[in-house]
């Protein structure tokens, strides 16, 4: 499913925290107040120009221990009468328990293959323009805050996507009635971590996240690092779970590392750059 958004369309869902803690300013400060006020006057003036793109699957699926086995898409019905495995995406697990007592992973809030009922997952992307981030390399000034701007509405088109895919595509929440102020607090049921998120730290799982839901639709292309260009983009994972929380993978061990390389198909060495900061 794709979306296109209007700029004035999502100005109201930017978390302006975020915003001013790029720029290093006190939200509650009068330099706050004129920063935000010069941010309004350049987003008017994109939304004449530009719009955000998002892109979402839903995909029936099942957990088999840390994996979560992809089958078919949600609204496929020929895939509906003859299931199938079309994939698996490995998550990586917790090694120190937190503060509940839990070794936590992504798949522990999938519905487990023996069970013999199937789940949903989500895989989303949404982006901005390229060239909304580099129309003013002329002005240092400006281009910072086109920058901040952009990365906002990449995170504020992800909010509005998730918001509709909660009530209306998915439907898990078609009752739900936040304001804003919820949704930034994020008061729904379910999660939708980001690939870089500490719950999914691993870059280099855009590439398989791609292969199933293809950035090139939202105009995103992959650096060799699996990096997303251009840069204000956001791809992950949606979860309906109403005990899903974020958490943070931490350290790992080489013996983890191996077992999620060899879940990836992947060489230890090769995913260890992706994991640099989680390797023991």
């Amino acid at each position: 499913m794709l979306f296109t958004y209007q700029i004035n369309e999502l100005e109201p869902y930017i978390n302006w925290v975020y915003f001013f803690f790029a720029w290093k300013v006190r939200p509650d400060s009068d330099e706050a107040n004129g920063l935000k006020l010069e941010a309004l006057q350049m987003l008017h003036q994109f939304n004449a120009h530009f719009s955000v793109k998002g892109v979402v699957e839903l995909f029936k699926c099942n957990s088999l221990g840390d994996d979560i086995i992809l089958q078919h898409p949600a609204d496929c019905p020929c895939c509906r009468m003859n299931p199938r495995m079309i994939g698996r995406l490995p998550m990586l697990r917790q090694q120190v328990p937190d503060k509940d007592g839990w070794c936590l992973c992504l798949s522990d809030f999938v519905r487990p293959m023996g069970q013999g009922i199937q789940d949903t997952v989500g895989i989303f992307a949404t982006s901005v323009p390229a060239e909304m981030q580099t129309m003013y390399e002329d002005d240092p000034y400006k281009q910072m805050m086109a920058q901040t701007l952009s990365d906002r509405l990449a995170e504020a088109a992800a909010e509005v996507l998730h918001l509709q895919v909660r009530k209306h595509y998915w439907g898990y929440a078609p009752n739900e009635n936040l304001s804003i102020e919820d949704l930034q607090l994020e008061r729904f049921q379910g999660i939708r971590p980001a690939v870089g998120y500490p719950c999914l730290p691993d870059i280099s799982l855009n590439f398989l996240l791609d292969e199933y839901v293809p950035f090139c639709q939202v105009g995103v292309e992959l650096t060799e690092n699996g990096m997303m260009y251009p840069h204000a983009s956001v791809s992950g994972l949606m979860f309906s779970h109403p005990m899903s929380r974020y958490f943070a993978v931490g350290k790992i061990t080489d013996e983890q590392l191996a077992d999620y390389a060899s879940r990836r198909g992947k060489e230890s060495d090769e995913l260890r750059k992706y994991l640099s900061r989680n390797v023991e």
